[in-house]
C-alpha cells in the first residue's frame, strides 16, 4: 500500500494542490486511495472529498491522542490501495506554537508514515539545501522520504533537482510550476470551500495532469510503498435508537466525519436539512446537530426563512437535545451581523448577539473543564476542543472554563444544561464515545417522553 505524508516548512507551500493532484493521480492508476488531514482543518478534507467522491478524515493528536488516532488511521485505510495524509502548517509546527505536540511530524511519527516534503523555491537556491537539512535533521528521525517543489519553473527543476539530492541525499521526485487556471482561491478562514471553487474538479484534473507530466511517478510509488497493516477490527453499529437533524449546507459545512461516524456508532441516524432552504425541521427527530461554517456570509438569507427559524427556537426551547458549535453557536444568538456590516435576527435560543472582530478571536487548542452536568459532559470533566473564527459574541456564556495549552491562559464560556451544548469550541466526538452515546441517548430519551 501507498503510504504518503505532505508536509512543508511553512504554510502557504501548496500542499493542499499537490495532495489534490496526487489524489486524482493516484484514483486514474485504480488504487482507490483515501485522504486525510493533520490537525483540525475542515476546509481541506472538502476538497480531498471532491476529489475522490468519498470522505476524508482528520488526525489530530491533540483532540483524540495517539492510541486513538491509530484506530482511526487503521479503520479508514482499509481496502485501499493508497493513503494520502495532508500536513498541518510547518512540519514541526505543533500545540501552542512552541512544542511539536500534534504537529504533522508528530502525526508521521505516530503512524510510522513516510514524509514528502513540499518546498516552494521562491528567491533561494542553495539555501533550500540548508533549509530540507535543517528540517530532516530537527529531530532523530523525520521521516522524510524525498522532496516536491511546488511552484516551480521546468528550468528551475532542472537546476535546483540535481544539486538538492547532492546536498541533502534526499531524492527529488517532482514539481508543479505555477498554474493560474488552477488556482484556489482563499479567504478570511483560509482556502474558499470546494463548492464555491468554478470547476474545481477541472482544475484538480488539470494539476493531475501535469503532476503526472513532472512527477517520477514510479520512483515516488516505490519509495512510498509499505507493508500492508493488520487490518483493524471493526465493531458493529449500533441499533438505531434515534433521529437527529444535522444542518448542511453553504451556512453549515464544518462537520468532522468522524463525529458523524462516532453519532452514528452510538445508534444515531443523522437527517441533514438546510436552515436556509428548508421552511421545517425534519419529521420525527429527537435530536438536533448544528455545525460551524459560514453562517455569516447568508446572514441574509438565514434570517428571512423565519419558518425554520421560529421551528428550530420553538423545539430547543422545549427541550430538543441539541448540540450547536461556533457558527451554530451565532445562528442560536438574538442577531447576527454579517461579512457586509448589516445586522439580521437569528433563532433567538441564546442571549448573545452575533459581531465581527479584526482577527481571529481565542484561536486555537484549549480545554474545557465542565463546571456543572450536562446533556454531554460531567461535572469536572475535561474536553480538548479548537476555536477558529473571525466573529465573537456579547454573551458567550460561563458553562465551561477553557484554559490554553502552554500559555494556561483561561475565560469562561458556552452554555449547557440537561439538553443543550452551545458555543464556539468545537467538539470532535470520536476522542470519547461517550459523548455522543449520551447526545444519542438524550435523543432517544426525549422521543419517549414527548
Amino acid at each position: 500500500m501507498i503510504e504518503i505524508l505532505l508536509a512543508a516548512p511553512s504554510s502557504g507551500s501548496g500542499k493542499t494542490a499537490v495532495t489534490c493532484a496526487l489524489l486524482a493521480a493516484f484514483r486514474k492508476r485504480g488504487l482507490s486511495p483515501c485522504a486525510f488531514k493533520c490537525g483540525p482543518d475542515y476546509i481541506d478534507p472538502m476538497f480531498h472529498r471532491s476529489v475522490l467522491g468519498v470522505e476524508s478524515h482528520n488526525l489530530d493528536l491533540f483532540l483524540c491522542g495517539e492510541e486513538k488516532l491509530r484506530s482511526l488511521y487503521l479503520k479508514n485505510v482499509e481496502g485501499h490501495g493508497a493513503a494520502v495524509c495532508e500536513g498541518v502548517m510547518g512540519f514541526y509546527d505543533g500545540v501552542g506554537g512552541s512544542t511539536d505536540r500534534a504537529s504533522a511530524w508528530h502525526v508521521a511519527s505516530t503512524l510510522e508514515l513516510p514524509v514528502l516534503l513540499v518546498i516552494r523555491p521562491k528567491g533561494a537556491s542553495l539555501t533550500l539545501a540548508a533549509q530540507v537539512k535543517g528540517v530532516a535533521g530537527f529531530r532523530p528521525n523525520s521521516r522524510i522520504t524525498g522532496i516536491f517543489l511546488n511552484d516551480c519553473s521546468p528550468m528551475l527543476f532542472k537546476s535546483l533537482a540535481p544539486m538538492l539530492e547532492a546536498e541533502t541525499g534526499l531524492p527529488v521526485l517532482g514539481y508543479l510550476p505555477h498554474m493560474e487556471e488552477a488556482a484556489f482561491e482563499s479567504r478570511h478562514l483560509g482556502l474558499q470551500t470546494a463548492g464555491e471553487i468554478h470547476d474545481l474538479q477541472k482544475r484538480i484534473e488539470t494539476l493531475a495532469q501535469k503532476l503526472e507530466e513532472t512527477t517520477d511517478m514510479e520512483r515516488l510509488c516505490k519509495l512510498f510503498t509499505k507493508q500492508d497493516r493488520e487490518p483493524l477490527s471493526i465493531s458493529k453499529l449500533a441499533p438505531i435508537r434515534a433521529r437527529i437533524a444535522v444542518a448542511q449546507d453553504q451556512a453549515f459545512c464544518f462537520t468532522y466525519a468522524e463525529t458523524l461516524e462516532a453519532l452514528r456508532d452510538a445508534g444515531a441516524e443523522l437527517v441533514p436539512f438546510s436552515p436556509m432552504q428548508d421552511s421545517r425541521l425534519p419529521e420525527n427527530i429527537c435530536g438536533l446537530y448544528l455545525p460551524g461554517g459560514y453562517p455569516e456570509l447568508y446572514a441574509r438569507q438565514l434570517s428571512s426563512n423565519c419558518k425554520i427559524r421560529e421551528a428550530i427556537r420553538e423545539a430547543v426551547c422545549a427541550g430538543l437535545p441539541t448540540v450547536a458549535e461556533c457558527g451554530g453557536f451565532l445562528y442560536l444568538g438574538q442577531s447576527l451581523q454579517a461579512d457586509t456590516g448589516e445586522v439580521w435576527p437569528m433563532a433567538g435560543v441564546l442571549p448573545g448577539d452575533g459581531v465581527r472582530k479584526e482577527k481571529l478571536v481565542r484561536f486555537g487548542y484549549a480545554c474545557l473543564t465542565a463546571q456543572d452536568d450536562s446533556l454531554l459532559f460531567t461535572k469536572g470533566e475535561s474536553i480538548p476542543i479548537h476555536e477558529f473564527h473571525y466573529w465573537d459574541s456579547t454573551e458567550n456564556g460561563t458553562s465551561f472554563r477553557a484554559e490554553k495549552p502552554v500559555t494556561g491562559r483561561t475565560w469562561m464560556c458556552g452554555f449547557a444544561g440537561p439538553s443543550l451544548y452551545a458555543a464556539f469550541p468545537h467538539l470532535y466526538f470520536a476522542a470519547n464515545p461517550v459523548w455522543a452515546k449520551r447526545f444519542v441517548q438524550a435523543a432517544a430519551q426525549y422521543q419517549k417522553e414527548k
